[in-house]
C-alpha cells in the first residue's frame, strides 16, 4: 500500500510540474508569466499546507503520550498465546540520574553529532548511515535522536515521504522548544527497549533487575543498542546472539567517539551480563516471538506495541504442547549422549502452516534457552541427499533403477585437495540401485549424483525449492550432498514439503489474521486447502488447489516420497524395524547427522503433515560419536512426535501420478530382463518390481559377462593403468559412469580407489 502511495504522489508531482512548465512556456508575455507561477507558488504552499502543515502535531506533546493499547496473539483456535503489551511500563528519570556512559552509548550508536546539529544532520547522519549500510550489507538509518523522539512519540510509523518531511519540520521546531539535555532525557524515557519496557529505567529493571544509575558499561552498551530494532535485538527474544553483537557495535562506536578506550572497550564485552529470568504468561514461546518479529517489520514497532492488534496465528496449541513436552522429554533421556539442546516444527505442506514451533528444549532456561535453532543455521548432513537425487531424476540423468557402484572413489578438482568420501557406517557395498542408495543414505553414491548433476545445478534446484542460505555456488563442492552447506529448519521444512505438495514450492505462513482495535481487518490469509480443524481425519489435498511454483514434476516427487517411505528400501542401514516406522502409516523420512556429530535430524511428510526434528548443542560442540542416525538422537522425538499427529488421521500413500509405470527389471544391474516374455517363469535374471517415469524405463537387457584384465596376484578388476601380471578372464562386470565393478572377482582386504575427475 505503501509503495503505490508513493508511486501515486511521484506520478501526480510529475504530471503536475510538466503540466505547468508547458503551460507557462505557451503564455506570451512577461508580466503574465510572472503572475501565473506567483499563481503556482502560492498553490504550492497551499498543498505543503494542506498535506504537510494542517494535521502536523506539537512538539509541546512530547511530554504526554496516549495510553497504548493491549495487543494480542492467538493459537488458530482462539487460545491466547501472548499478550504483547500488558500495560505501559514506564518510570521516568532525570538525565542526571542515567549514568554518563549510558547517554554516551546512545550518541554514540544513534546520533554522532547530537550536540552539533539542531535536530537534522543531513551530512554526519546521512553520511555515516551509508557507510554502514555499505560495510554491513544492511540498511541503517540516517535519524537524528531528535527525529527518532518526534517519530517514536508524534507520528506513525509509516515510510512515505510527507511523513519524512513532518518528522524534519517538527524535528527542527522540537529544537527551539527544548535543551540537547531535555530531548535526550525525553528520548531515553520514551524510547521502547522491547516487550513492555518503554523508557531507560523500565528497561534496566526488565533486563537487569536493577535500576539505571547501577548500570555497568556492558549492561548500558547492550541497553543503548535495542532501540533501533527492539524485537530483533532483544535479548529475550528469537536472536539473542544478535544483542551482543550489537553491543559489540556500540562499544566500537564508543571508542570510535572518544568515549572509552579500547582496554574499556575489551573489559565490557567480557563481561559476563546476567540477565533478569522472564516472567511472563507466554505459551510457545519461540513462535510468538517469530510472529512479532513478523509483524514489527510489517506494522513497525509502536503499532505492534501499543496499538491493540487481534494477531491469529497457524498454530496448534495442542500440537505445540506435545511437540514441546516431547522435545523436553527425550532430550533429557540423551544427556550421557552429549546431547544439549533439540528443536522441532510440524506444518501442513499443502498450505505452508506452521503448526509447531519448538525452537529448544526450554525458552525459559537460563544461557540461550530463547535460542530458536529453527530459525539458525545449522547443517544438514544426508537430509539433503533427497534434493540432489531429485535433480538427478527431473532431468532424466538417472532412474530408481540407476546403478552407483559403492567402492572406495577420490574426485579431482583442479587447484583443491582430493575429495574421498567414505559412508557412515566405514563400509563400501558394491553395486547399488538408487531406491537403495538414497534409501540407506550411502554417501558415496550421493556424491557420485552430484558429480553427475553438478554442484550449481543443485544449488539452484535446491534456492528455487526453499533453501535460502546458498547464497554463493563457488563456496560449495560435492560435500553438500552431505550435509556441507548450512540451512535452516525452516528452509528444510519448506524445501520437503516440495515433495509432499507434488513439486509444488508453498511458502510458510504463521500468521491468518490482523485486525487493529477497531476490528478493521489488516491482512487475512486464505487458501483452498485450508482446514480449520486438523484433528479431524483429512483427505488428500487437491494437488490442483495447492497455489505456488511448480519446482518439481509430479512423477519426480512421488518417486522420492515413496523411497523414503519405503522401509524395505532403507533396512540394510537402519534395519526394519527403526523409529523410522510409524505401524500402519505411510510416511516418508529422511535422516541427517553431519559427519562431526555436530547436528543430527530426522524430517517425515505425509500428503497433509510434516514434523522435522533436529538435536544438538547451540554452541555447535559435537555430541558423542555413539550418537548413530536413525537409532538415536532426533529420530526417537521424530517417532514419537509423528505418532502423536498422525493418530487419528487415515493412512495417505502419495498419490501416483499417470505417467508413472512400474515394471520387473533385474535385481543386481537395474536393467531390463533378458527374456522378454513378462509371463515367463524365469525372466533370465532374478527381477524387482520398480516404478518409473514413462518413456525411462530400462531398454538394454542384462549382460554381466565381461571380459577383462585380471591381477593375476590378487585375482582382483586391474586398473587401466596395471601392465603387468594381468590376464584377460571373463568375469560379471557391472558399471557406472566413474568406473566398473567384477562382482566375481576377488575383493579380499578392499577395492583399490578410483580416482575421478568431477566435472
Amino acid at each position: 500500500m505503501q509503495i503505490e502511495e508513493k508511486k501515486h504522489s511521484r506520478n501526480v508531482w510529475k504530471s503536475l510540474s510538466s503540466g505547468i512548465l508547458a503551460v507557462g512556456k505557451k503564455i506570451p508575455n512577461k508580466k503574465k508569466k510572472l503572475i501565473f507561477f506567483s499563481g503556482i507558488l502560492i498553490l504550492l504552499g497551499f498543498s505543503f499546507f494542506f498535506f504537510i502543515l494542517k494535521d502536523l502535531p506539537s512538539p509541546s506533546k512530547l511530554s504526554s503520550y496516549e495510553i497504548p493499547q493491549t495487543t494480542k496473539i492467538y493459537d488458530r483456535s482462539g487460545t491466547l498465546l501472548y499478550e504483547i503489551y500488558t500495560d505501559q511500563n514506564r518510570t521516568l528519570v532525570k538525565l542526571s540520574d542515567i549514568p554518563q556512559h549510558l547517554r554516551r552509548a546512545t550518541i554514540a550508536i544513534e546520533d554522532k553529532d547530537f550536540y552539533k546539529h539542531q535536530g537534522v544532520n543531513p551530512i554526519g547522519g546521512v553520511a555515516r548511515a551509508i557507510k554502514d549500510t555499505l560495510l554491513q550489507k544492511q540498511l541503517q538509518g540516517g535519524s537524528t535522536i531528535t527525529q527518532q523522539l518526534v517519530k517514536t512519540a508524534l507520528l506513525t510509523p509509516e515510510r512515505t515521504v510527507s511523513r519524512k518531511i513532518k518528522e524534519i519540520i517538527l524535528a527542527f521546531w522540537t529544537e527551539q522548544l527544548y535543551s540537547k539535555d531535555q530531548i535526550l532525557e525525553m528520548y531515553l524515557n520514551q524510547v521502547p527497549y522491547g516487550g513492555t519496557a518503554w523508557g531507560i529505567e523500565a528497561a534496566a529493571e526488565r533486563y537487569f533487575g536493577k535500576p539505571v544509575k547501577d548500570l555497568t558499561l556492558s549492561e548500558a552498551s547492550l541497553l543503548a543498542g535495542l532501540p533501533a530494532a527492539p524485537t530483533l535485538y532483544s535479548p529475550f527474544g528469537a536472536h539473542p546472539e544478535y544483542a551482543i553483537r550489537r553491543q559489540k557495535e556500540v562499544l566500537a562506536r564508543m571508542v570510535e567517539d572518544g568515549y572509552i578506550g579500547k582496554e574499556e572497550k575489551e573489559m565490557a564485552e567480557n563481561e559476563t551480563l546476567q540477565f533478569r529470568p522472564q516472567i511472563e504468561n507466554i505459551q510457545a514461546p519461540h513462535f510468538v516471538m517469530y510472529v512479532k518479529e513478523q509483524l514489527v517489520e510489517k506494522y513497525g514497532e509502536k503499532l505492534v506495541e501499543q496499538g491493540g492488534l487481534r494477531v491469529t496465528t497457524t498454530l496448534d496449541l495442542p500440537t505445540q504442547d506435545i511437540a514441546q513436552d516431547t522435545v523436553a522429554t527425550e532430550v533429557a533421556k540423551l544427556k550421557d549422549l552429549r546431547v544439549g539442546n533439540g528443536a522441532s516444527i510440524v506444518t501442513r505442506p499443502p498450505t505452508g502452516e506452521i503448526l509447531a514451533m519448538v525452537g529448544s528444549k526450554d525458552y525459559f532456561a537460563t544461557g540461550s534457552g530463547n535460542f530458536n535453532v529453527t530459525t539458525s543455521f545449522r547443517q544438514p548432513g544426508s537430509a539433503f541427499k533427497p534434493i540432489n537425487y531429485a535433480v538427478g531424476i527431473e532431468t532424466k540423468k538417472v532412474t530408481l533403477a540407476s546403478l552407483f557402484i559403492d567402492a572406495p572413489t577420490c574426485f579431482s578438482v583442479p587447484g583443491q585437495p582430493l575429495y574421498c568420501p567414505v559412508n557412515y557406517d566405514g563400509k563400501f557395498h558394491g553395486p547399488v540401485q538408487l531406491r537403495f542408495a538414497l534409501g540407506n543414505s550411502f554417501n558415496i553414491p550421493a556424491v557420485k549424483m552430484m558429480a553427475q548433476n553438478g554442484v550449481s545445478t543443485v544449488i539452484a534446484s535446491a534456492s528455487a525449492m526453499g533453501i535460502s542460505t546458498f547464497t554463493d555456488p563457488s563456496r560449495y563442492g560435492l560435500s553438500l550432498t552431505l550435509g556441507g552447506g548450512e540451512v535452516t529448519m525452516l528452509d528444510m521444512a519448506k524445501a520437503f514439503g516440495v515433495f509432499a505438495n507434488t513439486g509444488i514450492v508453498k511458502d510458510l505462513v504463521s500468521i491468518l489474521k490482523v485486525t487493529d482495535k477497531e476490528g478493521k481487518v489488516l491482512e487475512e490469509y486464505r487458501d483452498q486447502n485450508f482446514v480449520a480443524d486438523i484433528h479431524a481425519p483429512l483427505s488428500y489435498p487437491s494437488s490442483l488447489l495447492i497455489e505456488g511454483p511448480r519446482v518439481l514434476s509430479p512423477e519426480t516427487s512421488f518417486l522420492i516420497s515413496h523411497i523414503l517411505l519405503d522401509n524395505n528400501a532403507r533396512s540394510q542401514a537402519f534395519s526394519s524395524s527403526s523409529y523410522l516406522v510409524i505401524p500402519n502409516r505411510a510416511v516418508s523420512v529422511k535422516t541427517g547427522t553431519t559427519d562431526d556429530k555436530r547436528d543430527n535430524w530426522t524430517i517425515g511428510f505425509t500428503p497433509n503433515f510434516l514434523i522435522a526434528v533436529w538435536v544438538g548443542n547451540n554452541d555447535n560442540t559435537p555430541m558423542h560419536p555413539y550418537l548413530t542416525s536413525g537409532v538415536t538422537g532426533a529420530a526417537p522425538i521424530w517417532n514419537t512426535l509423528t505418532r502423536k499427529v498422525l493418530q487419528s488421521q487415515t493412512d495417505l500413500w502419495p498419490k501416483q501420478p499417470a505417467d508413472i509405470v512400474g515394471v520387473q527389471i533385474c535385481a543386481l544391474s537395474g536393467k531390463a530382463p533378458p527374456n522378454t516374455d513378462p509371463n515367463a517363469s524365469d525372466r533370465g535374471c532374478p527381477t524387482r518390481f520398480e516404478y518409473f517415469i514413462k518413456g525411462t524405463v530400462p531398454k538394454d537387457p542384462e549382460e554381466l559377462k565381461l571380459t577383462i584384465a585380471v591381477d593375476t596376484t590378487t585375482q582382483k578388476m586391474a586398473p587401466s593403468s596395471q601392465k603387468e601380471n594381468i590376464e584377460m578372464k571373463e568375469h560379471q562386470v557391472v558399471s557406472d559412469p566413474f568406473g566398473s565393478y567384477c562382482i566375481d572377482c576377488s575383493h579380499e582386504g578392499g577395492d583399490p580407489v578410483t580416482t575421478v575427475r568431477s566435472p
